[in-house]
């Protein structure tokens, strides 16, 4: 009876997804969402999630291109509970052009009003603009979509660059790998770093991806492949030395180039700047810090590269809306 109890104690406390399931969304997302919120990772220190796959019709299946098809488990109506979802989730769509089934559109709205957080994936961003969540707010879709998303819908900001973005309680990404980034983002926003680096361990993906990294990266050629090579080699050096201090000039002097020529192909080859890569690696080192240790905050500071406890305060309110002890009072690991 006390198992029992204990079970029915942790369903109650297990994060609600809901997966939204109709004709033509995208069997590489549907997996995506499925891998990331509907494994078993307790043993690893993984909080429990209840994934649920809701559709119009939950009594037949859904078809997926390629022979595939998805058994749902949930009517629409379980994002609307007594106990709503935590989050909804749009997988991306084979066609952005179709129509779109009503009751999903309903839903969506219904969860949107009800201060649920709703997330798409590539062209998911689609069925968020056609269900009116999406005017006057910002958007992201695979680059190549984008210039559609913004034709068909005028009144949603378009930003074709980014991996993903949120807009009042609303997140959007950008392409295959991006759904990846947002969808352990949300488990890192909701769950902390260490859980998130969890989950990609066991996806053998990379742990961070900052939103704002660029989507398309220039083709390689050879020079470009020996100049990767080289900036790999200062990123895992960085890495390895968060704790020393970096300029754009010392890791140039470090892969051989100019600063100039440096900063050029680091951004060519990652997406974004080298001072924003920074940034993010050592925002992500002082979260795991906070998650796992008792170190002081000026010692977290300092292990993680800020300098200072104040710089570090100043990028957890710029890039993460907390400071670093509130985070770690949401986030501390038992016993760690």
């Amino acid at each position: 009876m006390a198992e029992a109890e204990a079970e029915a104690e942790a369903a109650q406390a297990a994060q609600r997804i809901a997966l939204l399931a109709f004709p033509g969304i995208r069997a590489f997302d549907v997996s995506v969402i499925t891998e990331v919120w509907g494994t078993d990772r307790s043993t690893r220190g993984v909080p429990p999630f209840e994934l649920r796959r809701t559709a119009a019709d939950p009594g037949a299946p859904v078809p997926i291109r390629g022979g595939l098809s998805l058994a749902p488990d949930r009517p629409l109506d379980w994002l609307d509970e007594l106990t709503p979802a935590d989050l909804v989730l749009v997988p991306g769509i084979e066609d952005p052009t179709a129509d779109f089934p009503a009751p999903v559109l309903d839903a969506l709205r219904r969860a949107h009003a009800a201060g649920t957080p709703v997330a798409s994936l590539c062209a998911g961003a689609f069925v968020l603009a056609r269900a009116g969540l999406l005017d006057g707010r910002r958007a992201v879709t695979h680059w190549r979509l984008a210039p559609a998303l913004a034709a068909r819908h005028p009144r949603v900001t378009v930003e074709a660059e980014a991996l993903f973005v949120e807009d009042t309680g609303i997140w959007t990404s950008a392409g295959t790998a991006a759904g990846i980034d947002l969808c352990l983002h949300l488990v890192r926003t909701a769950h902390g770093a260490e859980v998130a680096a969890t989950i990609a361990r066991s996806m053998v993906t990379a742990p961070f991806r900052t939103g704002t990294q660029a989507q398309f990266i220039e083709h390689p050629t050879p020079r470009a492949d020996r100049d990767a090579d080289a900036l790999a080699a200062v990123r895992a050096h960085a890495l390895a030395h968060l704790d020393e201090p970096h300029t754009v000039a010392s890791l140039a002097a470090r892969a051989g180039m100019s600063a100039r020529s440096f900063a050029r192909h680091f951004q060519a080859t990652t997406g974004t700047t080298p001072a924003r890569w920074l940034i993010a690696q050592r925002l992500a080192a002082a979260q795991k810090l906070l998650e796992r240790t008792d170190h002081p905050l000026p010692e977290v500071a300092r292990r993680a590269g800020f300098g200072s406890e104040v710089t570090m305060r100043q990028h957890f309110a710029s890039h993460l809306a907390t400071s670093p002890r509130d985070y770690r009072q949401a986030f501390r690991q038992n016993g760690g």
